[in-house]
């Protein structure tokens, strides 16, 4: 199976601790995780977390394992889903100063080169929004 990387960026109105904080946080509207059916994370070196979010009335398991925590600059953990052909992938979120914003770059490593794998960049830019307009109403 050829595999892909997918990356996608985003400027964020806030500091790199404070959107470093919101990504992991799932209580924390403008996380990922944030409103999902099901989640249970540990934002630690190896620990692992379990995402739940409901698509067309069915429940999407993600899981994965925190491989990188270096607040406020980056975090980096594994991803497997039904997206992924349980193939484990790697996602690595880097956190960088601009001025009064953040840089926010995502690379989602090892993905499958077809329509479901392709469709994480679509998926992480309606993240890296959601990050965007959590610190817009700021």
């Amino acid at each position: 199976m050829k595999l892909i990387d997918v990356t996608v960026s985003r400027f964020i109105a806030g500091s790199p601790a404070e959107v470093f904080d919101v990504w992991l946080d799932p209580a924390s509207p403008g996380c990922p995780w944030h409103g999902a059916k099901k989640i249970i994370s540990s934002p630690v070196v190896d620990g692992l977390f379990y995402w739940g979010h409901e698509n067309a009335g069915r429940l999407m398991p993600h899981y994965g394992r925190f491989v990188t925590i270096d607040r406020p600059r980056c975090a980096e953990y594994t991803w497997v889903s039904e997206a992924t052909k349980g193939v484990e992938s790697i996602v690595a979120v880097s956190f960088e100063p601009r001025g009064d914003q953040t840089e926010v770059t995502l690379r989602h490593s090892g993905v499958p080169d077809d329509d479901m794998g392709r469709k994480h960049e679509e998926g992480w830019t309606w993240f890296l929004s959601m990050l965007a307009e959590r610190f817009a109403k700021k």
